[in-house]
C-alpha cells in the first residue's frame, strides 16, 4: 500500500462494501470512537435490547413457568443455528451451554477417559491461558502428562511440528484454530487428519475465529470443539459458550459433570444418572435464559451477510492494518506480529512495540481508539467486518501514527492490565 493512501479511497471501499448497510443493525453510540477490539467484546446488536425486554416483560413477567416449555430447548436450537451458519456442523452437533473453560473441561475430561492406556496431552506453548490451565489440571488428576509444543509467537504452531509430536501415547491435542495472541490460523483438515492417523482427537477452541473466519468442522473431520459467542458472535458481556461433539462419538463419550440436564430421562427425577443418548448427555444444569436470548439477533444478522462474505472483508480490514504499519509505523519502531500471509491469519492483525501497553491505553483515551494489549508487548487490533468500516481502519492507523510521532504514551502509567 502506498505511504500517501488518501482517506477518500478508503470512503469508496466503503461505498463498494455489501456488508456496508449492516453497520446499521449495531448500536454505534459515539460515531467518532473507533473499536478495532471485536476480538474481544463484539458491539451491541440494535435489535437485541427489544428483543429481550420482550422476553423479560412477556416471557417472564407475564407468563411465568409457563414459558419454559419454549425456553427449555434453546441451547439446542442455538446450537443449530451456529452450526448452519457460523460451524459448518450437523443439526445435532452444536449445544449452547457454560463457559467456554466449563465445556473445554468437560470434553477433556470426556476424550481423556475415553482414550484407554494413551498418558500425554499435546497442547500449543502459546495456547490460551484457560485451556492449558484446564489440562494442567485433569492431568495432574489422571497422573498424566502434559506436553507443550513450541510455536512462534508470531507465526504460530507449524503443522509438522505438530505431526512429528504425535506418537501411540498422545491421549488428546488441544489447539485453536486462531491463536489468540498473533491470529495464526490453524489448517484444521491437515491437523484433524495427521490426529486421526495417530489414533488420537483434537479438540478445538474456535473462540477467535467464530463468525469471523469459514469453519468447516464437517468436513475438516473435526472430532470435538469449543468457542464462546461474545467476541464475533456480538451475544453480550459474558455470554454462554458452545460445544461440538460430533455425532459418531456422542454415544461414546461421558463427561465428567452428571447434572439433570444431561439426564436421559430428566423430568422422570430417578434415584441415578444415566447419560442422554445424544447431544444432550453433555449439557449439566438449567440455562440461563436471558443470556441465551442475546446470542439470536446476532446470529440473524451473521446469516444474512454470510460467513464467506464476512471472511472476504475481514482479509481487506486485515490487510489495510498490515499495509498501513509497513507504509506508517516502522519508523516509530512497529512491527506486524501476525502472519503477513491472510491464508494464515484470522481476523485479527498484532503490532509488536516495546511499549505496546501504554500505547493502547493512550488509544484509548486521547486517540479515541479502542484495540488491547497482550503479553509480552504486542497492540492487537480487530476490525470486526459486520460494523467496522474500511475508513474506521484508516483513522485508526492515522490517529496511532499521530499517536507515535509524538511519543503521546510516555504520559500514561504502565503496570498490569485487567483488559481479557
Amino acid at each position: 500500500m502506498r505511504e500517501d493512501f488518501p482517506r477518500s479511497e478508503a470512503k469508496e471501499l466503503d461505498a463498494a462494501d455489501p456488508l456496508a448497510h449492516l453497520r446499521d443493525r449495531f448500536v454505534i453510540a459515539d460515531d467518532d470512537l473507533i473499536c478495532l477490539d471485536g476480538n474481544s467484546l463484539g458491539r451491541l446488536p440494535a435489535a437485541t435490547p427489544e428483543h429481550l425486554d420482550r422476553l423479560v416483560r412477556q416471557g417472564w413477567g407475564e407468563q411465568l413457568i409457563r414459558s419454559w416449555s419454549t425456553w427449555i430447548d434453546w441451547g439446542r436450537r442455538l446450537g443449530d443455528r451456529l452450526a448452519t451458519h457460523a460451524l459448518g456442523a450437523r443439526p445435532g452437533e452444536v449445544v449452547v451451554s457454560d463457559s467456554t473453560s466449563v465445556n473445554l473441561y468437560k470434553l477433556a475430561a470426556a476424550a481423556l477417559d475415553a482414550a484407554g492406556d494413551r498418558r500425554t496431552v499435546l497442547v500449543d506453548a502459546e495456547e490460551f491461558p484457560t485451556d492449558r490451565y484446564i489440562l494442567q489440571g485433569l492431568a495432574e488428576a489422571r497422573g498424566l502428562t502434559v506436553r507443550t509444543l513450541p510455536s512462534d509467537l508470531d507465526e504460530g504452531l507449524r503443522t509438522d511440528e505438530l505431526r512429528a509430536a504425535l506418537d501411540d501415547d498422545v491421549a488428546l491435542v488441544v489447539l485453536s484454530s486462531v491463536a489468540y495472541r498473533s491470529g495464526a490460523l490453524q489448517d484444521m483438515a491437515a491437523v484433524n487428519d495427521a490426529a486421526r492417523r495417530a489414533g488420537t482427537v483434537v479438540l478445538w477452541d474456535l473462540s477467535h475465529a467464530v463468525g469471523a473466519v469459514p469453519i468447516e468442522l464437517t468436513a475438516t473431520g473435526a472430532d470435538l470443539a469449543v468457542g464462546c459467542t461474545y467476541k464475533y458472535l456480538n451475544a453480550g458481556p459474558g455470554a454462554p459458550a458452545f460445544l461440538y461433539v460430533r455425532q459418531e462419538l456422542q454415544a461414546t463419550l461421558r463427561q465428567p459433570i452428571q447434572g439433570w440436564f444431561g439426564q436421559r430421562d430428566q423430568f422422570t427425577m430417578g434415584a441415578g444418572y444415566e447419560p442422554a443418548p445424544d447431544l444432550d448427555r453433555f449439557l449439566v444444569g438449567t440455562p440461563p435464559i436471558l443470556a441465551l436470548a442475546a446470542l439470536d439477533p446476532s446470529l440473524d444478522v451473521l446469516a444474512e451477510a454470510g460467513i464467506d462474505r464476512v471472511r472476504a472483508k475481514g482479509r481487506r480490514l486485515g490487510q489495510m492494518i498490515v499495509d498501513l504499519t509497513d507504509a506508517w509505523l516502522t519508523p516509530y519502531g512497529f512491527r506486524v506480529a501476525s502472519p503477513r500471509d491472510p491464508d494464515r491469519r484470522g481476523n485479527h492483525v498484532s503490532l509488536h512495540h516495546p511499549e505496546a501497553l501504554r500505547i493502547s491505553r493512550a488509544l484509548a483515551g486521547d486517540g479515541r481508539v479502542v484495540a488491547d494489549y497482550r503479553t509480552p508487548d504486542r497492540l492487537r487490533l480487530g476490525a470486526a467486518p459486520l460494523y467496522t468500516r474500511h475508513v474506521d481502519v484508516w483513522d485508526a492507523m492515522s490517529r496511532l501514527r499521530d499517536l507515535a510521532e509524538r511519543r503521546g504514551w510516555e504520559r500514561v502509567p504502565g503496570g498490569p492490565s485487567r483488559v481479557t
